[in-house]
């Protein structure tokens, strides 16, 4: 497949260009901004604007988009994480929003279930908060989240994956009826949880006074999330922003954590556009690509290729490839690693938690490159 100046702009830079079969990742960069939210992006550039004001209309916009009461754009989902954690411990005090991360006379301890644990739980700590588990890594009931609240219990922190929900762990909506009753807030890591709409910002709609989501998935730039919440929350979030460290000149934990003007207002086109357009075109479009995928890999020695149906969350539809070494002559990670050797390296990897299963995505593949991935894996196992 012939494209001309594909990738050229990383070439010069003495960089190579990938194609992404892993979907919208950090690693890869993120997602492609549609040219609605390119073109908002430009238009932004014309004019500078107070952050302050920027980011509380921006927010007024996002909240009303979405259902809940107030909305922030972050730098990111994980920025939307540390933000929250210090505008809970700290409040709209200047005094302590200064003081962090030192958290001395503070309530600073986080509950997380052990079994959800993961890997970006991570930004809960750069404030300062410190992580406390509860239940054990089989099961979590609700007598260990009732025996886990003390005094030093400042949120419950809860990971959201309605695609792939856990029946051994406590529910959403378990957890925030414990922790209403103990007076404790609950804030939720969603960050995938795009789709069906009714997920964005489901979890403030159910009673957390936080939530996060990655705008990337929405087609924002990479360097953009949310934060939606309660109007207090939000609020006391602004207070550790970088917006408020200049604008209300209060020294908070993410002055690191700049967005610019341009990335506000592509990430309101993008959440506009997502709530408004037609998804059953989008999940069409994806289900065709990994169809195709699925047809031109059956038959392979040693292959089994299998449809993924979810359309739940942001990684809508895909295909594993499970590999038996022994035929294929390959192992899943030798597949890996020959793909990415390839010219033009294609990037996909093995699914966490096994050793011979590949998950690929098709919302990182530009049309026609489904093609080209499916016929790479073919000469490395024909």
């Amino acid at each position: 497949m012939e494209r001309s100046g594909w990738g050229e702009i990383y070439t010069e830079l003495g960089a190579r260009p990938v194609i992404n079969a892993i979907g919208s990742m950090t690693l890869l960069g993120g997602s492609t901004p549609p040219p609605e939210v390119l073109a908002a992006m430009e238009a932004a550039s014309s004019a500078y604007i107070p952050m302050e004001e920027l980011e509380a209309r921006a927010g007024e916009v996002i909240a009303r988009a979405v259902g809940v009461p107030a909305a922030y754009v972050t730098s990111g989902a994980g920025s939307a994480l540390t933000l929250a954690i210090a505008a809970l411990m700290a409040g709209d005090d200047p005094a302590k929003v200064e003081q962090l991360p030192d958290t001395a006379g503070m309530k600073d301890e986080i509950l997380i279930q052990t079994r959800q644990r993961y890997w970006y739980d991570r930004c809960l700590q750069f404030a300062g908060a410190k992580l406390v588990e509860f239940g054990s890594a089989e099961h979590t009931t609700a007598q260990d989240l009732e025996l886990a609240i003390g005094p030093r219990t400042v949120a419950v922190h809860y990971l959201e994956k309605r695609e792939a929900i856990d029946p051994d762990a406590l529910t959403l909506e378990a957890t925030l009826e414990i922790a209403s009753a103990a007076g404790v807030p609950v804030m939720v890591d969603s960050a995938g949880q795009i789709y069906p709409l009714e997920n964005l910002g489901g979890a403030v709609r159910k009673g957390a006074v936080f939530q996060c989501v990655a705008a990337k998935y929405m087609g924002a730039p990479q360097s953009t999330g949310f934060a939606f919440g309660t109007e207090e929350m939000i609020r006391n979030i602004s207070f550790q922003s970088f917006a408020g460290y200049e604008g209300k000149r209060v020294r908070g934990i993410g002055r690191p954590h700049k967005v610019d003007r341009q990335e506000i207002v592509g990430a309101v086109a993008a959440v506009t556009r997502w709530v408004t357009m037609d998804h059953e075109e989008r999940l069409a479009n994806g289900e065709r690509k990994s169809q195709a995928m699925v047809d031109a890999l059956q038959g392979l020695p040693g292959v089994d290729a299998v449809f993924v149906d979810n359309v739940i969350g942001h990684n809508a539809f895909g295909l594993t490839i499970a590999i038996e070494p022994a035929t294929a002559k390959l192992t899943a990670d030798e597949l890996v690693a020959k793909l990415k050797d390839g010219d033009p390296p294609v990037w996909t990897r093995v699914r966490d938690g096994d050793t011979d299963l590949i998950r690929i995505s098709p919302s990182g593949l530009q049309d026609g490159e489904e093609e080209l991935v499916a016929e790479r894996i073919s000469e490395l196992l024909s």
